[in-house]
């Protein structure tokens, strides 16, 4: 009897995390922000939470006219990485 009754709390405690997990994703509004990151031998554009790669170029300065292009269509920001990963810039084009 105890160990029914053990399994239901148990249960019951799965569902409620499962259902905060899922409920707590759902709210998370993805955002357009673009960043330009060192990749490989150069440059990459990558949109902000994804893991695909948006673009790849030789010269960061091309990386950036790319990301500039992509957020002012989002109306999102430019988050530009040093070749160390630390930012180095932000551009926003929110208004």
């Amino acid at each position: 009897m105890a160990d029914r009754s053990t399994s239901r709390i148990i249960l019951d405690f799965i569902s409620q995390l499962v259902d905060v997990f899922f409920k707590s994703s759902r709210n998370k509004k993805r955002t357009w922000h673009q960043h330009v990151v060192p990749h490989e031998d150069g440059w990459a554009v990558r949109r902000e939470g994804n893991k695909k790669i948006t673009s790849k170029h030789r010269k960061q300065e091309t990386a950036i006219r790319k990301a500039k292009s992509l957020a002012r269509k989002r109306k999102a920001d430019v988050i530009i990485h040093r070749k160390s990963g630390g930012i180095r810039d932000r551009i926003s084009y929110n208004d």
